[in-house]
């Protein structure tokens, strides 16, 4: 763990930071009090992964960001963690602390909570005031990404990268099945035909594997079924945005709007209920094993070992199964399959900079930076996630880790919706998680999704 993170934060902690919160006077009140006297000019990131990982980005923009003020010092502080909902929890407890960054990376998971407790500038003033710069970054980035940075109208950061919830696969074991690669319009049917045919395959094979997380599992199902956990709805606004930053891709932002509005909790609709009763009747028919909660190192691990024939994962595993010792060409990937929809999900990342920094001009500087393409490989080295920026997806970049139908990342985000992240986001997750361990146990989803609508209905008062 690093410095400041070492205690546990238990699930009942969760609750309260996520949904009622933290109150907005008593963070004023512990912002207000941080300061920077160690170093005045000092800069400061947050970061959701170990320290060695924070160091090397460090050290790998320190040179750039001295050519934008000579004297300036980056730091950067990792924050380890199973999953989001830990990242957030230990961010709030030390900002209560009274110590916070200048920037911050976060993912969708964190954006609405964190600008819903006025933690982050809005960055509206600063794009307008330098959109003719940005906007090759504008035209190179797809509007959904920004969308999903947005809320109620403002945006919040400036996404570098994300993934979509795709379905990689083992080559060899389909091969082996006597299956053809899936094609990308192959549906829920063609799934579960091919789970049954790598089932016949042996006892050491597992035919489809997940975890337990909101990215991802049985919610992908749920989205390709139609569903989601909370009604999907967007806020007015964003045209300061879209009317001029998109000005020349008019289509590719109608129905735009100010961010993603999740509304009431719909966590126990009948499109619900089906998707997450289906992947528990996967495992009572074999096919599928418990699922871990949380991180995905364990079923990563069981895939790059040539275990798993099928899996939901994201541009994030490109790397990552290389990473694992994967040959060239012994996994690729399709579009998840269609149900009712071939609607899917996706999150995205990107930099936004605290309310309470002191040196704002400088982070939007910084943030400016580490957005432009040349930063991308420093930031994520070896494919660990999916570029935002389209001129980034070529072959040239996965010919050394894969997969061969790489494309599939970029355009599975059209048709896509971000995963719902409200300003509760931490009390969603955990629920998730806890009721989709009841739903395994016990065989009943309805059960299970029907104490979650109760948690979120709460969590949302």
């Amino acid at each position: 763990m690093a410095s400041g993170f070492d205690v546990p934060i238990d699930r009942r902690t969760f609750f309260r930071l996520g949904g009622a919160g933290l109150a907005a006077a008593g963070l004023a009140a512990a912002l207000g009090a941080c300061g920077d006297s160690d170093n005045p000019n000092g800069l400061k990131m947050l970061y959701f992964g170990p320290q060695t990982e924070a160091t090397a980005l460090q050290n790998a923009l320190q040179p750039e960001i001295a050519k934008l003020d000579k004297n300036a010092t980056f730091k950067v502080t990792g924050v380890n963690g199973t999953d989001w909902n830990d990242f957030l929890a230990k961010m709030l407890t030390q900002i209560a602390s009274g110590s916070t960054p200048d920037i911050v990376s976060v993912a969708t998971e964190g954006l609405q909570l964190m600008a819903s407790k006025e933690l982050l500038v809005p960055l509206d003033s600063y794009v307008t005031k330098d959109l003719a710069p940005l906007q090759n970054y504008f035209d190179d980035t797809h509007p959904a990404l920004l969308e999903s940075a947005m809320y109620q109208g403002h945006l919040y950061e400036l996404p570098d990268s994300f993934n979509t919830g795709s379905m990689f696969y083992n080559t060899s074991l389909l091969k082996r099945a006597g299956l053809d690669a899936p094609k990308p319009d192959w549906t829920v049917d063609d799934f579960h035909r091919y789970a049954v045919a790598i089932g016949r395959l042996g006892s050491d094979v597992i035919p489809f594997d997940w975890v337990v997380r909101l990215w991802g599992s049985w919610t992908s199902f749920l989205y390709a079924n139609g569903g989601n956990l909370l009604e999907e709805s967007k806020y007015p606004g964003g045209d300061w945005l879209w009317k001029k930053a998109y000005a020349s891709q008019p289509a590719a932002v109608a129905g735009r709007g100010g961010g993603w509005n999740w509304a009431q909790p719909t966590a126990n609709s009948a499109e619900a209920i089906e998707a997450l009763q289906y992947v528990i009747d996967l495992q009572r028919a074999g096919l599928s094993p418990s699922p871990d909660v949380g991180g995905g190192q364990t079923l990563q691990g069981l895939f790059s070992a040539g275990r798993i024939g099928l899996t939901v994962g994201g541009g994030f595993w490109a790397g990552g199964l290389h990473n694992g010792g994967m040959a060239d060409g012994a996994f690729d990937v399709q579009m998840f399959p269609t149900w009712k929809t071939n609607k899917s999900l996706f999150g995205a990342g990107g930099y936004g900079i605290f309310t309470t920094s002191k040196k704002k001009d400088l982070a939007w500087e910084v943030v400016k930076m580490m957005v432009r393409p040349q930063s991308f490989d420093d930031i994520y080295p070896g494919n660990t996630t999916t570029p935002g920026r389209r001129s980034l997806m070529t072959a040239d970049r996965y010919k050394t880790t894969g997969p061969a139908n790489w494309s599939v990342f970029y355009d599975q985000l059209n048709g896509s919706v971000p995963i719902s992240a409200p300003p509760y986001y931490n009390a969603l997750a955990t629920s998730l998680n806890q009721r989709t361990t009841q739903a395994i146990s016990s065989g009943n989803a309805k059960a299970a999704l029907d104490g979650m609508q109760s948690d979120l209905e709460k969590a949302r008062s």
